[in-house]
């Protein structure tokens, strides 16, 4: 039995030993074991991280992408070109001119003796407007006047002797020869008479222009003359300046661009600044018929009533002429492109992109300017394009708001 103690006590540390190798091994197994759970679960961190970093990416730059896409596309605005329904009113600034204007001048020399009318004076046809004193045509008149009785005189002396001397030829007295002679002095005398009298009608017409009168109804707009003033006949200066103020006259210089428009006889409305709220009615009395090649316009003259004599000559006007519907096609100013290639406009497609297309342009309304060709009615022209706009460029038509 000793000795199976001895054999027992002998085999019990090495059971232990053994014991403790297995739980070591079991030990260093569980950990190895933890050791790749821990790895592997390492390892599916970071591929799910790194995977959700990759797809973050990707969805960012996608955002991105889109962001800048959105960023370069151009939101412009567009309108489409329009016909006139009714005709454009075409405003021009005119002057106010007295229908029938005169200086009045003197025909007589001499010293002013009175005037009868001062400015702004409403006179009638033959009307004294002032009276001159001409003492030298009255003498010459006088002179010419007695001249014609010296030549009436010697007129009746050659008809008494030509009436002698053919009863003498008659009687075979004196010759046909000396008959003749008195005969030639009797045209003579008759033709001497002749021109007295054209002379004293002459100095008697230049007499009676030392009456100044009115040559038409119509108001004194200047006196340059006073009592005692020396006339010069025909001189530069005009006694007055007399205006006839029913009707008016406008002269409107109309652009070539409308000229085919105006036509006499068409109504126009004429405004005057200082005179609000009142609008005056006349009409197209005749137009130039030519383009004035300085200028390139045409001269129309309109015709205004002014019966109450509201208006006053010299004034300035604005002259309303309305025109005629034009049956081009119309589009907002600020629609134009200009460029070296010349006047373009863009014109947005059916699938949002640029067309840069040559116009031709008619006439200018301001806000609007008149297209002959180049584009259809149908046509989305795109308004304020910016200078950078070019062809085939994608654009958005920006929704007005509500």
């Amino acid at each position: 039995m000793t000795e199976q103690r001895h054999a027992g006590l002998a085999l019990h540390p090495i059971d232990d030993d053994a014991q403790g190798d297995h739980h070591e091994l079991l030990r260093r197994r569980q950990i190895v074991r933890r050791a790749r759970i821990g790895v592997i679960v390492v390892a599916v961190l970071l591929a799910v991280g790194a995977a959700r970093t990759v797809f973050v990416r990707m969805a960012n730059a996608k955002e991105l992408q889109a962001s800048s896409t959105e960023l370069a596309r151009q939101y412009v605005k567009t309108a489409l070109p329009q016909t006139a329904a009714t005709g454009q009113t075409l405003a021009l600034p005119g002057t106010l001119q007295g229908f029938v204007q005169a200086p009045i001048s003197a025909r007589s020399s001499g010293y002013l003796k009175r005037w009868t009318r001062d400015i702004g004076s409403r006179v009638k046809k033959g009307e004294l407007l002032a009276e001159i004193e001409t003492p030298e045509i009255d003498q010459q008149l006088s002179q010419a006047i007695a001249a014609r009785q010296q030549t009436a005189s010697s007129l009746e002396l050659a008809k008494s002797t030509v009436a002698r001397w053919e009863n003498l030829r008659k009687k075979d007295v004196v010759s046909q020869q000396d008959l003749d002679e008195r005969r030639s002095s009797l045209a003579q005398a008759t033709a001497n008479l002749a021109a007295s009298d054209a002379n004293v009608q002459r100095l008697r017409q230049t007499e009676g222009f030392k009456r100044i009168v009115a040559p038409f109804d119509g108001v004194i707009t200047r006196r340059n003359v006073d009592v005692g003033d020396l006339i010069d006949a025909g001189g530069s200066r005009p006694l007055f300046l007399l205006a006839q103020t029913d009707p008016l006259r406008v002269y409107i210089n109309v652009p070539q661009s409308y000229a085919q428009l105006v036509k006499a006889g068409q109504p126009v409305v004429v405004t005057q600044a200082e005179l609000r709220g009142q609008s005056f009615k006349g009409e197209v009395a005749r137009t130039s018929g030519a383009i004035d090649t300085a200028t390139r316009m045409m001269q129309v003259e309109v015709s205004l009533p002014n019966q109450d004599g509201v208006l006053l000559p010299g004034a300035y006007v604005q002259v309303s002429l309305p025109l005629a519907a034009s049956r081009a096609l119309s589009i907002p100013s600020n629609a134009l492109l200009f460029r070296a290639e010349g006047t373009r406009v863009a014109v947005v497609d059916g699938e949002g992109r640029v067309r840069l297309r040559n116009v031709q342009l008619g006439r200018n309304y301001g806000e609007t300017v008149e297209v002959i060709d180049g584009i259809t009615a149908n046509d989305r022209l795109v308004l304020n394009p910016s200078d950078s706009l070019a062809e085939g460029d994608i654009v958005s038509v920006a929704k007005e708001p509500a």
